[in-house]
């Protein structure tokens, strides 16, 4: 197959573009790091790369937290108004295969269960609450302890932050485009990704570069909350081949699959700080109790789903992992 890439120069989406070519697939980069006109907004230009395509895996989006509310109208803009131009265009160019890179974000705080109530779904987190240091969620019914557990792709949406909130826009506008076309559409919903050529110390960045930048300047890793918060940290080749695989698979039209992308491992944040400082060779991490506001206490994947109908397994464990992160070079931006 022909396929376009957006983002097809960034973090993730050069890794998808080296896992395509190695399946003998034909990748087509659309990124504004290769061609400052490849904007997923701009009409024209998206019309031009579709011409004789046969899918898209559309990678091209503005990641992370941001900066609360300020910088909203540019994720809007950049992942919904572009992911939107680009459905369009498609659709005029009658390409009817898309896999999109979706996001865990979208589920908000993962799964829980109360010893009482069975499974629960708690509130967002107050402000007086993390400032005293309680961080984990409790029973929204009762009050009581909760253990965190997985959480499946049928949970409800909640997203909690703007960038959550354009990756759910993002797959309504994918599911749309599939109902009125009758297109094979694919959302996969990476869980926290790292590995090579992740973007250096940013706002935008993920916590794993965020914590590795931090190492390469020789300073100690800051992190927030106690540390014991969880997450699924799923390799990037691996997320890579769940693209190929996803692209390659024969989907129903007109509907959106989704498919949690983790690496079946959940980690806590202060884990993955000490594994990668120890493998970096640099300072202890230091746990400063801080919290952003738009983050979610624990949130770690069910990929059962990803690997019963499509085949696909993540291959690179966290310790291989770690290692190779912490020698691995970050893309400055």
């Amino acid at each position: 197959m022909r396929v376009l890439v957006t983002g097809g120069a960034g973090f993730i989406g050069s890794h998808v573009v080296e896992a395509l070519a190695a399946r003998g697939h034909e990748p087509v980069v659309f990124d504004v790091r290769a061609d400052a006109a490849a904007d997923v907004r701009d009409r024209d230009a998206v019309e031009r790369a579709l011409v004789g395509v046969d899918a898209v895996c559309h990678q091209a989006a503005m990641v992370g937290l941001g900066d609360g509310v300020a910088d909203a109208a540019e994720y809007v803009s950049r992942n919904d108004l572009g992911t939107a131009v680009l459905l369009a265009a498609m659709a005029d160019a009658d390409v009817r295969r898309l896999v999109l890179a979706g996001s865990m974000v979208v589920y908000g705080e993962g799964g829980y269960e109360c010893a009482r109530h069975g499974v629960v779904r708690p509130g967002p987190r107050d402000v007086a609450g993390l400032d005293a240091g309680r961080f984990e969620p409790l029973c929204p019914l009762c009050g009581a302890e909760v253990t965190p557990g997985l959480v499946g792709e049928d949970a409800p949406l909640d997203p909690r932050n703007v960038y959550a909130a354009t990756k759910v826009a993002q797959e309504h506008l994918a599911a749309a485009w599939a109902r009125a076309t009758g297109g094979s559409a694919v959302s996969l919903r990476y869980h926290n990704v790292y590995g090579p050529r992740m973007p250096r110390n940013t706002p935008y960045a993920g916590v794993a570069s965020l914590f590795r930048s931090a190492l390469a300047r020789g300073e100690a890793p800051r992190v927030f909350e106690d540390g014991r918060q969880r997450r699924d940290f799923v390799h990037v080749r691996d997320v890579a081949a769940a693209n190929a695989v996803a692209l390659e698979a024969d989907q129903a039209g007109g509907v959106l699959a989704a498919y949690n992308v983790g690496s079946g491992e959940p980690h806590t944040v202060g884990e993955m700080a000490r594994a990668l400082a120890a493998a970096y060779g640099g300072p202890e991490p230091v746990v400063t109790g801080e919290y952003r506001l738009g983050d979610v206490r624990h949130v770690t994947a069910d990929s059962s789903r990803l690997r019963d109908r499509l085949g696909w397994k993540a291959e690179v464990g966290f310790a291989d992992g770690m290692r190779e992160f912490a020698a691995a070079p970050l893309r400055g931006e």
